[in-house]
């Protein structure tokens, strides 16, 4: 369907809708729209944002296909209670700025959110139309419009309203999406609010984690400053645990509440042979490289180098190794090489990423695993040897465990492999700061308020879950801002 088509059909269906005749099976047979994206060949070798956002007249047709469900079951697979059917309402009639204003009632990061969450296993998951197609991908476009609303709004750095003065302060360590509301929700209970953060710049895992080809550092940047301007103060290069401690920051420093959203910043490793030879990476470190430190762009402008790879293995499934293979990529590497244990059904990495990584020409080499790294005389990567994997009987995650098929080994001539495996917590918080319950995980342990074991203290996101999307992340900073609040007005 050609764009003039696509027009026709939106003017037919408005009409309907306006003389009450727009039916359920007249929603059911607007098509899916598809992503607009940049060319596979041509987005390898950039990188700018590969998926380019909607057309208006896409965004009001796939907004049409809504059933507007009276229990709207979508919100039950929302971290953070938008009203979806409202603001997918308003969309289809062409009120952008209502919808966005809706969005806005319960998400202070929409363009974020609208581009990076899962809403496939969220959201889109419990959509009516998606059931009834039995196929979650044929249901509602749920983020894509949430993504067209934000960017849209042209008045994006309005910043909501700020209760008067209580005379409390709160102090929020780490600048993730679970940072980020609670900072706003407890600024606009009218505290003094303090983000701690530890990298030079702000935004967490959205700066240093996702590439700016799937989400650009601009919109980030936008979306933090609505703090600035309601008022947030942010200090950088502060880690607490050395600069100072939680402890130091309430009884010196007047805090009374802490809301802790470090994540989970330290990389896990195989423990094969290998791991410390010259070109083997953590996804963190290339990522953190690539992302926060534009190695991309090192020699015009950046100073931060990175290895100029030919050959690149990349281990795991998730969406981090996805980035890692679109990102080696993007660094002129001739052949990326994806190596995942199980089979792609059971991929963590989202359907859309890894449709991506396909289409751009990364290699996937499925029940495959490392079983060590090969080097040469000045320990410089110059393979990987695998085996060959069978799946067995559900392990405790409801996959198929994988099974190692025994003298299976072979060899794939790389020159730098990055693990990306998952990370876990850092334990430096475990270290300085006594009375802080955590789990065996070394998760800090928090109850349904997220509270934590000290008084006053708080915490959500990966440090919590030991693995959270953005959304999640969201969902419980917004928890912890509402007990913080509370809180406070007993203190």
């Amino acid at each position: 369907m050609n764009n003039q088509q696509k027009k026709e059909l939106l003017d037919q269906l408005l009409e309907k809708q306006s003389k009450g005749q727009l039916k359920p099976a007249d929603r059911f047979a607007i098509p899916p729209q598809d992503m607009p994206s940049q060319d596979p060949l041509e987005r390898g070798r950039n990188v700018n944002e590969v998926t380019l956002g909607y057309t208006e007249t896409q965004a009001r047709l796939e907004a049409l296909r809504c059933l507007q469900c009276k229990n709207a079951p979508c919100m039950k697979g929302c971290p953070v209670s938008i009203r979806i059917k409202d603001f997918v309402a308003e969309v289809a009639q062409g009120n952008y700025k209502k919808a966005i204003s809706i969005i806005k009632e319960n998400s202070l990061l929409p363009a974020v959110c609208g581009r990076v969450c899962p809403q496939e296993v969220q959201c889109q998951k419990y959509c009516t139309v998606g059931l009834k197609f039995k196929d979650v991908s044929k249901s509602v476009s749920i983020g894509r419009l949430e993504r067209f609303a934000a960017d849209h709004d042209k008045q994006n750095q309005s910043a909501p309203v700020v209760a008067p003065p209580t005379g409390k302060k709160v102090a929020i360590i780490g600048s993730g999406p679970g940072g980020i509301v609670a900072a706003s929700d407890t600024r606009r209970a009218g505290h003094d609010v303090t983000i701690f953060e530890a990298f030079h710049k702000t935004g967490g895992v959205m700066v240093y984690g996702i590439p700016e080809f799937r989400l650009p550092k601009s919109i980030v940047k936008k979306e933090l400053e609505v703090l600035e301007k309601m008022g947030v103060k942010i200090v950088c290069n502060f880690i607490v645990g050395r600069t100072r401690t939680i402890k130091q920051l309430m009884e010196e420093d007047g805090f009374e509440a802490v809301y802790i959203g470090v994540g989970a910043g330290l990389p896990k490793f195989m423990h094969i042979e290998g791991e410390s030879l010259v070109g083997v990476y953590s996804a963190n470190e290339y990522l953190t490289r690539a992302n926060l430190m534009k190695a991309y762009d090192f020699g015009k402008g950046a100073d931060t180098p990175i290895a100029i790879s030919k050959k690149v293995a990349v281990v795991g499934g998730g969406n981090v190794a996805m980035d890692s293979a679109r990102t080696a990529l993007r660094l002129g590497a001739e052949k990326v090489y994806l190596i995942y244990r199980r089979s792609e059904n059971e991929m963590p990495a989202r359907v859309e990423e890894v449709h991506h990584a396909k289409e751009e020409g990364i290699e996937f080499h499925t029940l495959q695993n490392p079983k060590r790294i090969l080097a040469d005389n000045d320990s410089n990567v110059i393979g990987i040897e695998c085996l060959r994997y069978e799946l067995g009987e559900l392990d405790d995650s409801g996959r198929r465990r994988p099974i190692p098929v025994e003298g299976s080994e072979f060899v794939i001539n790389v020159d730098t492999v990055i693990i990306a495996i998952g990370n876990e917590a850092n334990p430096l918080l475990r270290q300085t700061t006594p009375g802080l319950e955590f789990n065996k995980w070394g998760n800090i342990v928090v109850d349904e308020k997220s509270k934590t074991s000290l008084k006053g203290v708080y915490a959500g996101g990966d440090i919590v879950l030991g693995t959270a999307t953005v959304i999640l992340a969201m969902g419980q900073g917004r928890s912890a801002a509402a007990s913080i609040n509370e809180y406070l007005s007993n203190f």
